[in-house]
């Protein structure tokens, strides 16, 4: 990564692919219309629960490279990111006695298998006890689109799409910035300010404006504005943590960041990403990091370093860490 001191290369994946207005589709027709003018809508009660990471902090759960996590806010309740094993999710919830029936929707971050193998056999799961569960999968333009390689097609959300429309759900494809439910905003596809370059080299992407590098155009993230400030979710942040935030701090002025949790694919980086990430995360007066996933363990601990956290505001994602209003991250007994 060139240092972004000097060189701020300008990069918007949603520029490059999307249309200017926002479209809703699903395979069906037109998705049913929800707001999407700003409000002051705060989230007062909530809580986040990892169910696919790479540790596990305590004897319950298994641990696997994938990720995913149950959002419950002001009585909603949605799954961000299926994990990479088709069982994971399903076990680990089980394991942790997370109820996922009366769970309707989903949030597919972006297309890598560890983000969705599990959804259709928690889909399939689920609806023993209730045809809706996991009926409706929030996806951000890009997400289909094919990954060509010598091997064949790389996407697997292309299969996975078929099955999962052929059971009854539904997917809505977002091309921007979208509110899921009062104080809860979906970013869609990310503006890249920075040169983050947060993704593994060598993928192509087939977009409409041909073959290109494949930055994974389709990433997104969830911001939940809560009454201790935004609170803002990543499955692998490939589009740069930085760029996240910069991003949500314009649908959101003045508003502090009370948590950071999930992948932020910087397990690869270098020393100079690291401390220039840490200190952009100390100047948006982040307050809590819950790095799971992707984000790497070493990288945990210089990001809590440079951005000014504490072994209690810093912590390592396990399978069943929690981040709450109330008591801030709760880590398993390992992470502590």
């Amino acid at each position: 990564m060139r240092n972004p001191f000097r060189c701020l290369i300008s990069i918007s994946a949603a520029a490059a692919l999307c249309v200017p207005a926002i479209r809703l589709k699903s395979a069906t027709g037109q998705a049913p219309a929800r707001s999407v003018v700003p409000s002051a809508a705060q989230i007062h009660t909530l809580k986040i629960t990892v169910l696919s990471t790479m540790l596990v902090g305590d004897t319950a759960g298994l641990g696997e490279w994938g990720f995913s996590a149950l959002v419950e806010a002001d009585g909603h309740r949605i799954l961000l990111d299926t994990g990479g094993h088709p069982e994971t999710v399903l076990q680990n919830a089980r394991d942790l006695n997370v109820d996922l029936f009366d769970v309707k929707e989903a949030i597919l971050t972006h297309n890598h298998w560890d983000h969705v193998r599990g959804l259709m056999p928690l889909r399939r799961e689920m609806m023993k006890k209730n045809k809706a569960a996991l009926s409706l999968a929030h996806v951000s333009r890009g997400i289909f689109y094919s990954r060509p390689s010598p091997n064949g097609e790389q996407n697997e959300m292309i299969g996975i799409r078929k099955d999962y429309e052929a059971s009854g759900g539904k997917c809505i494809e977002h091309t921007e910035g979208f509110d899921i439910f009062p104080g809860a905003w979906l970013t869609g596809p990310v503006p890249r300010k920075y040169p983050e370059r947060n993704w593994s080299p060598g993928g192509k992407v087939q977009t409409p404006s041909g073959l290109v590098e494949d930055n994974i155009p389709e990433d997104q993230s969830l911001v939940l504005n809560t009454s201790k400030g935004l609170v803002v979710l990543t499955g692998c942040g490939h589009a740069g943590i930085i760029n996240i935030l910069t991003y949500a701090k314009q649908r959101f002025p003045n508003h502090p960041v009370y948590g950071v949790v999930g992948g932020l694919h910087l397990f690869a980086a270098t020393d100079e990403q690291l401390n220039w990430t840490g200190h952009k995360l100390k100047d948006f007066r982040v307050a809590n990091l819950l790095g799971a996933h992707c984000t790497g363990i070493e990288a945990v601990y210089r990001l809590r370093e440079r951005a000014g956290l504490t072994r209690q505001s810093a912590i390592v994602g396990s399978v069943g860490s929690m981040l709450t209003l109330g008591e801030g991250i709760r880590p398993g007994i390992l992470a502590k």
